[in-house]
C-alpha cells in the first residue's frame, strides 16, 4: 500500500518513473447519511476500497481523496437542502478532476483510476476526464488511459440476493441504507451508532424531479431506506466483493499489472 501524500517526493518520483505506475483518485462527497452515521461515507468507503485494491497490485498509489462532490439530489441522496450536506457546483468538480489529472500527467503518470463514492458525481467525473484527455492530446501526450468506476457496480446479483433476502429496493434508495451502513460498520464502526437507525419504509418519489425540491418528500431521517438490517458481516462481504472485482478489472484493462499476494 502506498498513500501518495505520505511519501517523500523522491520516493514518489521513483514509483512514478517505474513503467506501468497506477494512481487511484477516490472521489466522494460530504453528505448527510441519517442520524446513525457520519457525513463522510462517500469519501471513506472509496478510499478504503482503493487502498485495499492497491494492496493486490504492484506499483500503485492512492491519491488524497476529493472530500466534496456534486450536489445531493433528492431521489438519490436526500437533497442538497439537508443540513450538513456541503457540495460543489458541477463546473467546479469537472475542473478539479481535470486539474488533478493534469498534475498527475505532469508528474509522469499515464494510468489513472477514478474511484467514485457518490452517485451524483458520475457525469461530472466523465466531463473532467474528457477535458484532461483533450488537454493531454494538445501537448502531444496520447498514452493517457483513465478508468472511471463506482464501487457499487461490482456488487453482483448473487451478492444482492444474499444480503437482501427480503428484496432489494434499488441503488437509488440505498442512501444511508443497508449497503453504506454495513460497509461503515465493517470499516469504521466508531462512526456508526446503530441505536439511532430510523426504521422506515423506502422513500417514494414521482417519476420526475421538480425544482426547487419539495423537502417533505425526503424522509425526516435523511435516509431513503432503512438500515435496520445492516451488519458488520454484510460489510465484510461487500468489501471483499468490491475489492476483488475492481482489482481484477484493473489488472485486465491495464495489463500487465503485477499481482501481489495478500495474506488474510
Amino acid at each position: 500500500m502506498a498513500q501518495m501524500a505520505e511519501l517523500d517526493w523522491m520516493t514518489y518520483q521513483s514509483m512514478v518513473e517505474t513503467p506501468g505506475c497506477l494512481i487511484f483518485l477516490p472521489v466522494g462527497a460530504l453528505e448527510q447519511h441519517g442520524p446513525h452515521m457520519s457525513m463522510n461515507p462517500d469519501v471513506l468507503i472509496p478510499q478504503a476500497i482503493a487502498t485495499a485494491v492497491t494492496d493486490r497490485l504492484g506499483n500503485a498509489l492512492v491519491a488524497p481523496p476529493l472530500a466534496y462532490g456534486y450536489k445531493s439530489q433528492q431521489q438519490s441522496g436526500g437533497g442538497n437542502h439537508m443540513p450538513g450536506t456541503t457540495s460543489l457546483d458541477g463546473q467546479t468538480l469537472c475542473c478539479t478532476i481535470r486539474d488533478l489529472i493534469r498534475e498527475f500527467v505532469r508528474h509522469g503518470i499515464r494510468r489513472v483510476v477514478l474511484m467514485n463514492g457518490h452517485y451524483e458525481n458520475s457525469m461530472f467525473i466523465v466531463e473532467g476526464v474528457d477535458l484532461a484527455i483533450r488537454e493531454s492530446h494538445h501537448i502531444g501526450i496520447n498514452n493517457l488511459n483513465i478508468m472511471i468506476l463506482s464501487y457499487w457496480d461490482f456488487v453482483s446479483d448473487d451478492t444482492i440476493g444474499q444480503l437482501y433476502p427480503d428484496g432489494f429496493t434499488g441503488w437509488d434508495l440505498e442512501h444511508g441504507g443497508v449497503m453504506e451502513t454495513s460497509l461503515m460498520m465493517h470499516l469504521y464502526p466508531e462512526l456508526v451508532d446503530i441505536s439511532k437507525i430510523v426504521d422506515h419504509e423506502p422513500a417514494q418519489f414521482p417519476p420526475y424531479d421538480m425544482f426547487p425540491v419539495d423537502p417533505s418528500l425526503t424522509p425526516a431521517s435523511g435516509t431513503l431506506s432503512s438500515a435496520k438490517n445492516a451488519t458488520r458481516e454484510k460489510g465484510k462481504i461487500l468489501m471483499e466483493v468490491c475489492v476483488n472485482g475492481i482489482a481484477e478489472a484493473v489488472r485486465t484493462k491495464f495489463a500487465p499489472v503485477p499481482h501481489v499476494s495478500v495474506s488474510t
